[in-house]
């Protein structure tokens, strides 16, 4: 589908619980892992969930991508009982353990990451002029609320241009040219797989050089750069709470090296350059150590019961200072994220570790 450039997610995960159980497993168990492709579309990610549910008999859901399509099976894996762990969606609504207590999120919130962005605009460039292009469905929406939050009463006037797209639509060309007259100076684009290239590509041509230029972190990926030109994405901001395998600085990290050679004898035809791997196995490990946690039992009930009791818990790619902390009534593990900027090679982090207090 739209969105297939996410497909080696899954490929990670499902060499990572291989090399698990290589080495025998958790708690002398095996992981199965089934993965179906939904094509990014809701109604076939009902007919998938139900055959995995029903069929499959499979324990719990791990790792599904999108907001639309995990919405789609939202209401039927809570009725069913049955564990929607780590939803690869930035939407604040799958931490609702009141009304959802079977559903909980695997990233930071795409509010949480707004808030970040436009904390840096006032803190450097207190006089922009924003534009905003936004998908207009939850993923566009959640950004632009959690931003324009955070820009508080000067939003009315720092933000000078907004527009919307539909991912059904062809071209986003003339939305960025109605951006570019607005006259201004700031670029927040909330865009996801193949917008991104053609944003990124139409602000080069238009000869639109925003000073700062924001674009969500699931828009990062090296594969999503590559089609709009390298060059034209120097200067992006995005941000994360990974560390970059490629980064000179953690060259010497435990973590990385432990990754890398992981990559080489499990996916060594892999292009490395791709961080949805590496965000694979971060979120592979989340998994195993909550099965871990899960001692002799694994039942439903345990298996939530564990995911929502983390504690501190350190992962090999975090970056340092950042760990997962979740509670019976805080389902959000990540809350925490640094910026980083692209230099036509690789993301360099740069400044404090925020957070969207």
């Amino acid at each position: 589908g739209p969105v297939s450039g996410f497909g080696v997610i899954g490929r990670a995960q499902e060499a990572y619980f291989e090399k698990i159980n290589a080495e025998g497993g958790v708690n002398g168990r095996k992981i199965k892992f089934i993965s179906l492709d939904d094509a990014y579309s809701p109604p076939k990610t009902v007919e998938q969930t139900r055959k995995l549910v029903e069929q499959e008999e499979v324990l719990m859901m791990f790792g599904s991508l999108g907001t639309a399509t995990n919405n789609a099976v939202h209401r039927y894996l809570n009725g069913k009982k049955v564990p929607q762990l780590f939803v690869l969606s930035g939407a604040t609504k799958w931490a609702d353990p009141k009304n959802f207590p079977w559903t909980m999120p695997g990233m930071a919130t795409y509010e949480s990451e707004g808030v970040i962005y436009a904390k840096h605009i006032l803190q450097t460039k207190p006089d922009a002029k924003i534009a905003i292009l936004a998908q207009n469905d939850d993923f566009g929406r959640d950004y632009v609320a959690g931003f324009k939050r955070a820009l508080g009463s000067k939003a009315a006037t720092m933000i000078v241009s907004e527009a919307s797209y539909e991912t059904s639509a062809p071209t986003i060309s003339s939305q960025l040219a109605t951006l570019k007259a607005s006259g201004a100076n700031v670029m927040f684009g909330v865009v996801l797989g193949k917008f991104t290239s053609q944003m990124i590509k139409g602000v080069a041509e238009l000869n639109w050089k925003p000073d700062l230029f924001f674009v969500p972190t699931s828009a990062s990926s090296i594969s999503f750069l590559e089609p709009a030109g390298l060059d034209n994405a120097v200067g992006l901001i995005a941000s994360s709470n990974q560390k970059d395998p490629l980064d000179a600085q953690w060259a010497d990290d435990a973590g990385v090296k432990e990754y890398l050679a992981f990559m080489k004898q499990y996916l060594p035809n892999a292009d490395l350059n791709n961080s949805n791997y590496a965000a694979g196995y971060h979120y592979a490990n989340l998994m195993v150590q909550v099965l871990k946690a899960c001692k002799d039992d694994f039942s439903r009930e345990n298996i939530l019961k564990q995911a929502t009791s983390l504690r501190k818990l350190a992962l090999p790619m975090l970056l340092p200072g950042i760990t997962v902390t979740t509670g019976p009534d805080d389902y959000l593990p990540f809350q925490q994220l640094r910026l980083r900027r692209f230099n036509g090679k690789s993301w360099v982090g740069f400044g404090e570790i925020l957070d969207d207090k």
